[in-house]
């Protein structure tokens, strides 16, 4: 789920990433790997902008299904590694990385109120348990959880 606050943003990336999908076709390159079944029905979509990468590597590579050279995503390597260096640049003494994101963006619309179904839903977890493992971290049964009114009235938090 993309948050609207970012589309804006992303403007200047994604123009970053036309600009080197123009490059990479001017060299006779510019080509994803696509499934068989999406090559076959969409002959030309493995060299259009649309199905390029959001992010994608800082290098060629032969695809070793194709012997093809192609510009393939950013590995998550890089990602976790550029997390894990943000979490120790601001001081954070406990381990986080980019599991960790995920776990709390899942406590957080929890919190929210929405519901546990969304938030599998929004993860990709077949199983709702799978979920509730995940924001093992929240402290209030169901997201809002049952306070008291005398908090509510005296503006206490649970």
């Amino acid at each position: 789920m993309l948050p609207d606050s970012l589309q804006q943003p992303l403007h200047a990336p994604i123009e970053c990433v036309r600009r080197i999908h123009r490059k990479d076709l001017a060299a006779g390159r510019g080509e994803i790997w696509l499934p068989d079944a999406l090559e076959r029905k969409y002959a030309n979509a493995a060299r259009e902008f649309g199905w390029q990468y959001l992010f994608p590597a800082s290098r060629l590579a032969v695809d070793p299904r194709s012997g093809i050279e192609r510009r393939h995503h950013l590995d998550e390597s890089a990602v976790q590694r550029a997390v894990k260096q943000a979490v120790r640049e601001v001081g954070i003494h406990k381990h986080a990385g980019c599991h960790s994101l995920r776990d709390s963006f899942a406590t957080h619309l929890l919190e929210d109120g929405y519901d546990i179904r969304t938030v599998q839903e929004l993860l990709g977890h077949a199983d709702v348990k799978t979920t509730m493992i995940c924001t093992h971290v929240l402290q209030r049964a169901g997201g809002r959880g049952v306070r008291s009114p005398l908090d509510v009235m005296e503006g206490n938090s649970a």
